[in-house]
This record gives structure tokens, C-alpha cells and sequence, in this order.
């Protein structure tokens, strides 16, 4: 009877927090890159926003390595109490794939509660680039091949996955460059030491803009607003076609009811007009209410594995 007793009392003390879904900690969103960058701002937006929603202190925390790996594996093995959570990008998908031996699994070990954002990524190439349109620069890979160099800031990057993309559609490989980031590679860019680069518009419209760099096509269904550019369809390459979308998860295991209010918190934050305005600044667009829910996410996270597997096959650039 004392025993009975003990249960009850324990569950009747658990069953607030449970009802409310919202853990009683300060809950860290972890971030793969550093901070300042696109996925860095990205993260402290939606987390201000869940922080209100949840009236919770929502922290962020950047673990930078391994191409987001060792964020992301952190995340998956930690205490799955919704404490602990990860906004990664496209990246996420190409790592399971990419690498060969991963500590966890992208599809398994992590809980996926919403995408979060969508950012065009833009075809680019140097100042005295001589092709004037998305065909030519196709027609110059096909005939010059890898005497032209390719910019990319690393393994599994949103720019590297751009760039196969190029390269496919052209059916000739370039000579790639790894630089550490976007800004350096805009840099030589602009400097006329690289011939193309394929990245996010958040990175590269103020360039654009400026006719520092020339710009070819952006990568989504919709031309982007501000860029008066064609979409790789209108220009007659639709397999040139991504986003830099980003996520939030929680470790595998987290209590449903937890998930289901993080997540709801996820699309209160992605209502509100600061973070609207801020993403317009950046060239990212929010996730629609239908994208920032769990079983979207879950399905879409599935699709992009099966989508870069082959391409990344392909490739043929692993880590061990």
C-alpha cells in the first residue's frame, strides 16, 4: 500500500511538467558553425522566440567541427529531456552519406521537430567571368573542365552540394578549391583567383548587388526577391535545384509531448515579425506552418539522405 501510495504521489508530481510538455531546465539549442554566420543567426532568432513562447530560458551554444558532426552527435547522445537541441542545415542530410563512420544515425538518433528556413543558393562567378548567362557557364565546364576552379568552405557544406549540382548538369568535373568559409572564397572571388562558387544568397547578394562578382541563377522554384536573377529553371538547368534549408532537433527518445510543444514553439517563433524582418534581410524565407511540424520534417529529413546519397556517390568525396 506504501508503495502504491509512493507511485501515485510521484506521478501526481510529474504530471504538470508532462502536461505541459515544456522542460523545467534551461534548454541549449547547439549549433554546428561559429557564430555570426547564417546558421548562427538563424538558431538565436528562433530560440528568442521559443524562449517566449515557452517562457523558458532558451540558451545557444556553438560546437564547431567535423563538418557539424560533432554537434550533432553531441546532441543525439544527450539526455533526451528536451534540454538539449540542434539547428543544422541541408549539411545534416549529406553527412550520412559523406561519412563513413558516423557516431550516430542522421534519421535515428535524432528527433526532428520542424524545418525552420529556406535560402536560395546562387550560381556566381568572377568579376571578368566570359559567360553572360547560366547556359554558358555550363558550355565553359563542358569545354574547359578542370582547368576551372570551383570554390567550397568544406565537407557536407550547402557551397560543396551546390557545386556537385554545377558540375553534374555539365557532366565535367572542376578543380575544386576548399576554402575556410564563405567570405574568404568571395573574396578570391572578386579578386578574379577563383572562377565560380555556388552559395547561399544570404551570403552573396551584397556582392551581387554591387556587381563585384557576377551572378548567374538561384537554385529555388521562385525567382528571390531583390536579385534580379533567373531561376536555374528559367534557365534551362532544373536539376540545379536546392535550398539551404535548416532544422531543429532533439535526441531520439525525447517524450512525445515534448516535442510537440517544442515544435510548437518553433512555429510561434517563426511568426513573429522581428524574426520575419530579419530573415528578409538575410534572403531566407520561414518555414510555413506545414514544414515546421514534426511528421514533415521527419519525411523531408528521410527524402534529402536519398536525394544526395547518389550525388555525393558520384562525387566521390568521403570523410573516414
Amino acid at each position: 500500500m506504501k508503495a502504491t501510495r509512493r507511485a501515485l504521489l510521484l506521478s501526481a508530481l510529474a504530471t504538470p511538467a508532462l502536461a505541459q510538455g515544456v522542460p523545467t531546465r534551461t534548454i541549449t539549442v547547439t549549433v554546428p558553425f561559429a557564430a555570426g554566420g547564417p546558421t548562427d543567426l538563424i538558431s538565436r532568432l528562433v530560440a528568442e522566440g521559443m524562449g517566449r513562447d515557452l517562457g523558458q530560458t532558451v540558451v545557444v551554444e556553438n560546437v564547431v567541427g567535423a563538418g557539424g558532426t560533432l554537434a550533432a552527435g553531441r546532441v543525439a547522445q544527450a539526455r533526451p529531456d528536451g534540454t538539449t537541441l540542434l539547428v543544422h542545415h541541408i549539411g545534416l542530410a549529406a553527412a550520412a552519406t559523406h561519412y563513413r563512420r558516423l557516431p550516430f544515425s542522421v534519421t535515428e538518433s535524432l528527433a526532428p521537430l520542424g524545418l525552420l528556413s529556406d535560402a536560395a543558393m546562387t550560381i556566381v562567378g568572377r568579376p571578368d567571368f566570359p559567360a553572360d548567362d547560366l547556359a554558358g557557364v555550363i558550355a565553359a565546364i563542358r569545354r574547359d573542365g578542370d582547368k576551372l576552379n570551383l570554390a567550397h568552405s568544406g565537407l557536407g557544406g550547402a557551397n560543396q552540394l551546390g557545386g556537385m549540382l554545377l558540375q553534374a548538369a555539365a557532366g565535367r568535373a572542376m578543380t575544386t578549391v576548399v576554402f575556410r568559409g564563405s567570405a574568404p572564397a568571395i573574396t578570391e572571388l572578386m579578386a578574379g583567383r577563383i572562377d565560380l562558387f555556388v552559395d547561399q544568397a544570404t551570403n552573396t547578394a551584397p556582392f551581387i548587388r554591387d556587381r563585384r562578382i557576377k551572378a548567374y541563377a538561384v537554385t529555388l522554384p521562385e525567382r528571390v526577391p531583390g536579385l534580379d536573377l533567373p531561376t536555374t529553371a528559367e534557365a534551362g538547368q532544373p536539376s540545379i535545384a536546392m535550398s539551404t534549408w535548416h532544422g531543429i532537433y532533439a535526441p531520439a527518445g525525447t517524450p512525445q509531448e515534448i516535442q510537440e510543444r517544442l515544435s510548437a514553439a518553433v512555429r510561434a517563433a517563426l511568426k513573429e515579425e522581428r524574426l520575419r524582418a530579419r530573415f528578409a534581410e538575410v534572403v531566407t524565407v520561414p518555414a510555413t506552418d506545414e514544414r515546421a511540424t514534426i511528421a514533415f520534417h521527419r519525411r523531408f529529413l528521410a527524402e534529402e539522405v536519398a536525394r544526395w546519397r547518389p550525388i555525393i556517390q558520384a562525387n566521390g568525396e568521403y570523410a573516414d
